[in-house]
Parts: structure tokens; C-alpha cells; sequence
């Protein structure tokens, strides 16, 4: 379980494929505080770190997770947004976030606001995931407010904090991002189609 207040970033050091799986090996401040079997969040993905050396460890995606998140696009160089476990009875900043991602989605516009960015992100509607005004959506691990809530499309405000803190400060148009929707309203749409 996460909250969706990114740690800190990472860097992708290498990546390894073996079968149909993805083995991910990121540098981070937080790596020697890391263990193995430990869950951390990599662009809103929670997955097991499964070696660790001085100041780098691995985690492995497997194909399902390559198919419906962005992992499979990263390269050697890029930036992950982290986040760690919440820890029990610890605050909860952000809102409930699983690390299980639902879809991807596009940039479609980024605007500058006087201090503040406007990113606006399409996805496909017909997978029956829906964003609402003042409602939680987590991009890429981030846990944000939905600002405006269309069929398809939603947008966000960034606070300079978290621009110059996550990856958002290199999202651009047709950049490919992480949601996870929030598992609340999923539960409610899921009761409301078997009602019919």
C-alpha cells in the first residue's frame, strides 16, 4: 500500500531482459536503506526488489506489467518517480494507492500558469475507468486531484514542488504515463455495472 507522495527519483542503470520478463536496475539515495523482498512503487508500479548491491538494486517486471504500464519504454538514463511502503500508523498524505496500475495514458497538452503547470492526459475510455472533478488519480505514482474530468480525458495542476521533484518536469506532449484510479470509485463503478 502507498500513498502516492514520491520519495525520491531514481535512475535506470541497466536493463536486462530474461524470457519475457524485464529486470530493472535503478540507483537511488534510498538504496541503501532497501532490502530484498521489499515493495517499492517505480512510476506508480509496485515491484519486489529482488537483488541489491552497493548503490543500485533490481526489480523485475514481468510481461503483464510491461503490457499495461510504461516500464517497457524505459532506457538506460531515464528517471523512475519512487516511492517506498506506507508504513502502518504513519500519516497518510496522499490518498489509498495499491501500485497496480490500470492503464496508461497520453500527454495531450502541458501549460506553464504563472508559477504552476496544467498537464492534461487522454486514455481510452472504453477500458470503463472514470476520473471526477475533485476526485484522486495517481500519474506515473503521483497522487493528485483531478481538476477537469472529461469521458476520456482528465487534467491536473502541478505545484512547483512536485514539478521540479518527479518526473513531470519532462512530460511533454505524447509523453506515455501510469494511472491507477482511485480503488474506491473503481469499486463503485464495478457495483454500479453488475446493477446493469
Amino acid at each position: 500500500m502507498f500513498t502516492g507522495i514520491i520519495e525520491t527519483l531514481g535512475r535506470v542503470e541497466k536493463l536486462e531482459r530474461e524470457g519475457d520478463n524485464l529486470n530493472i536496475t535503478i540507483s537511488s539515495k534510498i538504496t541503501p536503506e532497501l532490502k530484498i523482498d521489499q515493495s517499492v512503487a517505480h512510476n506508480g508500479v509496485c515491484l519486489t526488489v529482488v537483488k541489491k548491491e552497493e548503490n543500485a538494486y533490481t526489480v523485475t517486471a514481468i510481461e503483464e506489467t510491461l503490457n499495461k504500464t510504461n516500464l517497457g519504454e524505459l532506457k538506460v538514463g531515464d528517471q523512475v518517480n519512487l516511492e517506498r511502503a506506507m508504513v502502518l500508523g504513519a500519516r497518510l498524505d496522499g490518498h489509498i494507492v495499491q501500485g497496480h496500475v490500470d492503464q496508461t495514458a497520453t500527454c495531450v497538452a502541458s501549460e506553464e500558469k504563472d508559477g504552476s503547470w496544467i498537464f492534461t492526459f487522454q486514455y481510452d475510455s472504453s477500458l470503463n475507468n472514470v476520473t471526477i472533478e475533485k476526485g484522486s488519480i495517481t500519474v506515473d505514482g503521483v497522487s493528485l486531484t483531478v481538476v477537469d474530468s472529461k469521458k476520456d480525458s482528465f487534467s491536473v495542476a502541478i505545484i512547483p514542488y512536485t514539478h521540479e521533484h518527479t518526473r513531470f518536469n519532462a512530460y511533454k506532449k505524447g509523453t506515455t504515463v501510469n494511472l491507477e484510479f482511485d480503488v474506491i470509485g473503481k469499486y463503485v463503478a464495478r457495483l454500479l455495472d453488475m446493477r446493469g
